[in-house]
C-alpha cells in the first residue's frame, strides 16, 4: 500500500536486528490517515465562499454602475463555485486540506489511532510488556510513538521525542522507509543506552512486517 515488497522486507530485516540486541518487541506501522477530517472540506468551502464574496463586494464599491440582475447572478456563481473548488481541492490535494486541520485536533485523532491500533493488534502481549509501537501517519506527517507499560520507568519522554527528532526529516520529504530506518537506529542506540539487552532463549513475540493501513474513509 505504502512500502514496496523490498522496503517492507528490508524493516522486518532492521526490526528484527533491534529486537535481537535489545529483547524489545519492535512493530512498525504505517496509516494513510488517522482520521475521515469530515469538516475539512467544509472548511474549505467556508473559505473559497469568503474570498469570492469579499471579491464581489470590492467589485461593486468599486465600479457600482456594473450592478445589475445579471451580475448579481454572476456573482452568486461565483461564489458557490469558488466554494466548491475549494472543496474539491481539499478532498484530492492533502496539502491543501492540511491548511485547515488545527495541530492540536491532528495530534489527539494520530494518538487515539496509535492507542486503537494497539489494542487492536495485541501488541500488549508480550511477557515483559515491552512493545513499541512505532506509527507513521502519512497524510499528517506525524509520527507516534507508543510503548507499554514495561518501558515506563526504564524510558523518559526525551528518549522517545529522539527517535521522533530522528524520523522527522524524512517524512517531511515522504521518505517513508527512511524514516522508519532513522527510527529504529536511533531506538536500537537508545535502547542500548538504557541498559536494554537480549536474554538467552528470547522469542520473536510480535510480528515484524510493517503494517499497512489506509484509515478511516
Amino acid at each position: 500500500m505504502f512500502l514496496s515488497p523490498a522496503e517492507a522486507a528490508e524493516i522486518d530485516a532492521s526490526i528484527a536486528r533491534v529486537e535481537a540486541s535489545t529483547g524489545v518487541q519492535v512493530v512498525t506501522a504505517v496509516v494513510g490517515k488517522a482520521d475521515a477530517y469530515a469538516e475539512l472540506p467544509w472548511m474549505a468551502f467556508a473559505l473559497g465562499v469568503s474570498l469570492a464574496a469579499l471579491c464581489g463586494v470590492v467589485t461593486d464599491a468599486l465600479r457600482p454602475d456594473w450592478m445589475t440582475t445579471q451580475v448579481a447572478l454572476l456573482h452568486t456563481i461565483m461564489i458557490l463555485g469558488a466554494g466548491g473548488a475549494s472543496a474539491l481541492a481539499a478532498v484530492f490535494i492533502p496539502g491543501y486540506a492540511r491548511l485547515f486541520l488545527r495541530p492540536a485536533l491532528r495530534d489527539l485523532e494520530v494518538r487515539h489511532y496509535a492507542q486503537s491500533l494497539f489494542l487492536r493488534r495485541e501488541l500488549f502481549k508480550t511477557r515483559e510488556r515491552t512493545g513499541v509501537l512505532i506509527l507513521i501517519c502519512k497524510f499528517e506527517r506525524k509520527i507516534e510513538i507508543l510503548p507499554d507499560v514495561g518501558l515506563h520507568a526504564r524510558v523518559a519522554n526525551a528518549d522517545w521525542e529522539r527517535v521522533i527528532a530522528a524520523m522527522t526529516p524524512h517524512l517531511r520529504e515522504a521518505r517513508l522507509t527512511g524514516a522508519l530506518q532513522a527510527g529504529l537506529a536511533t531506538l536500537a542506540e537508545m535502547l542500548a543506552a538504557r541498559g536494554f539487552a537480549a536474554r538467552a532463549g528470547g522469542v520473536n513475540e510480535l510480528p515484524d512486517a510493517p503494517i499497512e493501513e489506509a484509515g478511516p474513509a
